[in-house]
């Protein structure tokens, strides 16, 4: 008497479902899921500034670099669209970014809290001096760039 061992595979889906599942990997449509950006309901911080939501969003789904050196580097080299500088940055890498900014026509804006609210707001449990948006993604974070 032997019995069928059963795989998380097999236990959980009927037997038509696994032969689609099969066969959809044998002809190479295996069903591939897109990474989705949930929105969540606002909290009074970001009613009251609407970049801090912008920056969420361009973390969760686009490409940001963070750090003052490689924003720095990025600037330098325009591999950025735009840099974004906490209020409470050092004059001196304030200074720079703005000179960088300058020289590569790239719009660097500050944030108006501090670079602990700045990494909160990214999602990261380290302050966050600087960063910069190499690709936006679904966020309107450059819309701000042209506002100022």
């Amino acid at each position: 008497m032997e019995e069928k061992e059963e795989t998380p595979d097999t236990a959980e889906f009927p037997e038509e479902e696994l032969k689609e599942g099969k066969e959809a990997k044998k002809k190479g449509r295996a069903k591939r899921e897109k990474k989705e950006v949930v929105r969540k309901r606002k909290s009074q911080k970001e009613r009251e500034n609407p970049l801090s939501a912008a920056i969420r969003l361009a973390v969760e789904s686009g490409d940001v670099e963070f750090g003052s050196k490689s924003s720095a580097r990025d600037l330098l080299l325009g591999k950025t669209k735009m840099a974004i500088v906490a209020k409470n940055a050092p004059i001196d890498i304030r200074e720079d970014f703005d000179k960088y900014g300058k020289l590569s026509h790239i719009p660097v804006l500050e944030f108006p809290g501090t670079s602990m609210e700045m990494g909160a707001v990214c999602g990261k449990p380290f302050p966050v001096i600087a960063l910069s948006v190499r690709k936006e993604g679904v966020s309107n974070i450059l819309d701000f760039a042209k506002k100022k």
